[in-house]
C-alpha cells in the first residue's frame, strides 16, 4: 500500500496534525513537533502526548506513516563548535520528542558547510553529530533528505550522501529522503518516469533502496540542474503528473511515507486523491 499524505500543521496542538490529514483524505502526513523557527518550545506534556497517540488510532495512522521534519536553524555540519553544539542539542531534543509521540523517523536536511571549510569536512562534522544523537537515545531513525545544491548547502548529490552514511557509525538507525524537487533542481532530472528511474537506479547504487525511509513529493518551479529550492503544486512545474503517477504505483515505494509539501494547500486533498486513487487534479 502507498501511503500519502502533506505536511500538516500543528497548530493547537501535535495531535491535530492527524485530525488534518485525515480530512484531507490522506493515510500518511508529515508534521514538526515544535515551532520549526525555534531554538527551543516547551516540553511535550503528558496530556499532549496521550492525546497525539490516541488520535493516531482514531485516525487510523501508524507510526510508519508518519515523516517528522526537524527545525529549520539546526546546522549539525558548522564549523563552529559552539554552534554547532547548539544545534546537536537541538538535534537531540527532536529525536527525543519524535520517540515520546511514538513515532520513528526524524527528516532532517544534512546542514552547510558555510564556505568556511571543505565540504567533505564538514560532512563529517555531520557524520560525528549523528553518532553522538544516536547514542544517546533510542529507536529513532534519522532520515537525511537531499537538497538543492543553493549556496553552501550540503547534500544535493548522492554521492556526498554516500560519503556521509559511510562516515556514520551507526547506520542501522539512518536512513534517506528523496525530496523530488530538491534531485531536480540538483540535476536529477525527474521530467519522466524514464529519468526519475535513471535517478532512482544512481540511488540504489550508491545507497541502496533499503534505506530510503520516505519521499517529498513535490514539483518544482524551477528547471533542472538550476539549483533552485521552489516548490510547485503537483502537474504546475517543470516535472509534471506522469512522474507522481508513476511513483504512487511502484511497488518500491510502498509502505513509506510519500508526503507533499506543495504550495497550495487548497489543492492538497485533489492531489492526495489523485494520487492515491486516480481521482481529481
Amino acid at each position: 500500500m502507498h501511503t500519502i499524505g502533506p505536511h500538516t500543521s500543528i497548530a493547537g496542538g501535535v495531535h491535530n496534525a492527524a485530525i488534518q490529514a485525515a480530512n484531507l483524505g490522506a493515510n500518511a502526513f508529515g508534521m514538526f513537533t515544535k515551532n520549526q523557527r525555534q531554538w527551543k518550545s516547551k516540553d511535550l506534556d503528558k496530556e499532549a502526548i496521550t492525546l497525539f497517540k490516541s488520535t493516531m488510532v482514531e485516525k487510523g495512522f501508524t507510526a510508519q506513516q508518519v515523516l517528522v521534519h526537524d527545525s529549520y536553524l539546526i546546522n549539525l555540519g558548522n564549523p563552529d563548535p559552539e554552534k554547532r553544539k547548539k544545534s546537536l542539542e537541538a538535534f537531540i531534543d527532536e529525536l527525543r520528542r519524535v520517540d515520546q509521540l511514538g513515532l520513528s523517523l526524524l527528516n532532517f536536511h544534512p546542514g552547510s558547510h558555510l564556505g568556511l571549510i571543505d565540504p567533505k569536512e564538514s560532512l563529517s562534522l555531520v557524520a560525528q553529530s549523528l553518532d553522538i544523537a544516536l547514542s544517546e537515545t533510542d529507536h529513532v531513525v534519522a532520515v537525511i533528505e537531499n537538497t538543492a545544491g543553493q549556496g553552501t548547502n550540503l547534500g544535493s548529490s548522492f554521492e556526498e550522501l554516500a560519503y556521509l552514511f559511510e562516515q556514520c557509525t551507526q547506520r542501522e538507525r539512518i536512513g534517506f529522503c528523496i525530496d523530488t524537487c530538491h534531485a531536480h533542481a540538483a540535476g536529477y532530472s525527474m521530467s519522466s518516469p524514464e529519468e526519475f528511474n535513471t535517478a532512482i537506479e544512481q540511488f540504489d547504487t550508491l545507497l541502496g533502496l533499503s534505506h530510503l525511509k520516505g519521499m517529498h513529493l513535490n514539483d518544482a518551479k524551477s528547471n533542472a540542474g538550476s539549483h533552485l529550492d521552489r516548490h510547485a503544486s503537483l502537474g504546475m512545474g517543470s516535472i509534471g503528473w506522469a512522474t507522481f503517477e508513476y511513483i504512487a504505483c511502484d511497488a518500491r515505494f510502498e509502505n513509506m511515507p510519500l508526503i507533499l509539501e506543495t504550495v497550495d494547500d487548497t489543492l492538497w486533498k485533489d492531489e492526495v486523491a489523485h494520487l492515491r486513487f486516480g481521482g481529481r487534479r
